[in-house]
């Protein structure tokens, strides 16, 4: 089983489906987590070979883009909205240290979940979410909508029973007294009517499609046979389907089980019940809107559970994802921010902290999922099994252990301290610096400045003046060492040659 299963769970990432965005939030969140912009860039991807469109364009764009926005547009749109909102949310989450011991995607956030949990990669979650909406559309599946219902599924049973419609059905019961119908148009008309009737409110689903009914069975076979093509990986984490009412096992084929979800409904509320008596305790909706954790709210009222929205405007205007983060490190289930001088001191003890900073605030994520990743696939090949300890009289009997080799020098062409040739140094760093950027030699031009004229920030030009020390085996930079005035290629073969010349000399050894 994936991670967390020896213990009962007591946090779950609820994912959100249809209407889980929320633009502003969004747009909130990308000022200030930088992680919303990195999951988009890597959608955009895929939206533009599928579209010749990039999502982030689409959302983020000169004017502020909301759910009806992005409906009114292509379908597509709508739902790679709400499926990248999710992954941003869930990845800000787990960059601050929130580890959800399961997660629960209600509707299209299952796809959601399953992707946060490994099972296919980011880009294979956008062309799986267009993927679903290509079939549906080709099948005549879209003629249709979505109506919330304030009664309990049962009540509303009876009330479908009545119009006896085999298209119409249960797409989702979120609540005692909130349950989801999907059907054609004409015949949620009459649905309607007699809900008014009945003194039953009646809302609009803002979603494309009438999810979770018969209707879209045509549709579902195309649809799995695509996702069989898609590589699938193991799940690292837990992920309960309120869909299926059970846990996935991690190793199951999930073309199949994605294809049901067409015409099978979404039992929330039950979904949540188990998940609390399964030992959650902690709640928290990965995606944009409040509408699930206010469900949580709701279902779970007289007992002990938390339950937090992330990618939602509160009552004042604010992100709540920062009154979340907050709540979550005062109950201990976040990081508490101090982490980065110890990172920088181990990792790289020569690096002044202002850089250090600004490396960790870029790329501090993907390190963080690396190790994450990492040790997962070492936990799970048994490798950190601690090897049998040697007994006493091989111990005695023991050979006696080796010298030591010398250790090598850095790896530079020439010996420490032997003068190199500044126009040598210069070709040499020019040839670095296009390979690693992928830029043509030539427009390394003398004088040329990397940033303002070419574009690469100060992240990346730590990365390659480290690349610098390393190939030529440069002593630690000072702590008071600035960036600014390396900022031309011409700059830094001045800075090469400074610093082997105030190398130590090697000294004799023996």
């Amino acid at each position: 089983m994936p991670e967390n299963t020896s213990t009962a769970p007591h946090t779950a990432f609820v994912l959100p489906g249809q209407g889980g965005f929320d633009g502003a939030a969004l747009r909130r969140a990308k000022d200030t987590h930088p992680q919303v912009r990195r999951v988009f860039e890597r959608l955009d991807t895929t939206t533009e070979a599928l579209f010749s469109q990039r999502i982030s364009e689409a959302v983020f764009g000169p004017e502020q883009a909301d759910l009806r926005d992005l409906l009114a547009k292509d379908s597509w749109m709508s739902q790679v909205a709400i499926y990248g909102a999710g992954l941003a949310a869930h990845e800000i989450l787990t960059d601050h240290g929130v580890r959800p011991d399961v997660l629960a995607g209600h509707s299209l956030g299952e796809i959601t979940a399953l992707v946060a949990a490994g099972a296919f990669s980011p880009e294979d979650g956008v062309r799986i979410v267009a993927q679903r909406v290509a079939v549906i559309e080709r099948h005549d599946g879209a003629d249709g909508r979505m109506v919330a219902l304030s009664a309990g599924a049962d009540r509303v049973r009876m009330l479908l029973g009545l119009i006896d419609e085999p298209m119409l059905a249960v797409a989702t019961e979120n609540h005692d007294e909130q349950t989801v119908v999907s059907g054609p148009d004409a015949v949620l008309d009459q649905v309607t009517a007699v809900a008014a009737q009945l003194g039953i409110g009646a809302i609009e689903i803002d979603a494309p499609f009438p999810f979770h009914t018969p209707a879209l069975a045509p549709a579902a076979p195309e649809f799995e046979a695509y996702v069989r093509t898609l590589e699938q990986h193991p799940l690292l984490r837990r992920v309960y389907s309120p869909i299926l009412q059970r846990y996935y096992e991690p190793d199951e084929p999930l073309a199949g089980r994605l294809a049901d979800h067409f015409v099978q409904p979404v039992r929330f509320a039950a979904a949540v019940r188990r998940l609390h008596g399964d030992g959650v305790s902690t709640f928290v909706e990965a995606g944009g809107r409040p509408a699930l954790s206010k469900l949580v709210t709701r279902l779970m009222r007289g007992s002990a559970v938390r339950s937090l929205p992330t990618l939602a405007l509160d009552d004042g205007g604010r992100l709540a994802l920062d009154t979340t983060l907050r709540e979550l490190r005062e109950a201990g289930l976040a990081d508490a921010g101090q982490d980065r001088p110890a990172l920088a001191e181990l990792l790289a003890p020569s690096v002044p902290s202002d850089l250090f900073e600004a490396y960790w605030e870029a790329h501090g994520p993907e390190v963080r999922e690396r190790i994450r990743t990492d040790l997962d696939a070492f936990a799970a090949s048994g490798k950190q099994e601690r090897k049998p300890e040697r007994a006493p009289e091989q111990e005695r009997t023991r050979a006696p252990a080796p010298e030591p080799a010398p250790q090598k020098a850095p790896a530079v062409d020439a010996p420490a301290n032997a003068a190199l040739d500044r126009d040598e140094v210069f070709t040499e760093l020019r040839t670095l610096y296009a390979q690693a950027l992928e830029y043509p030699e030539e427009v390394f031009e003398a004088g040329v400045q990397l940033e303002a004229e070419l574009g690469v920030d100060s992240v990346k030009q730590v990365e390659l003046l480290s690349r610098v020390s390393q190939r030529y085996g440069l002593p630690p930079r000072e702590a008071d060492f600035r960036l600014d005035p390396y900022n031309t290629l011409d700059a830094i073969a001045d800075f090469v040659i400074a610093e082997l010349d105030r190398r130590p000399e090697p000294q004799p050894v023996g």
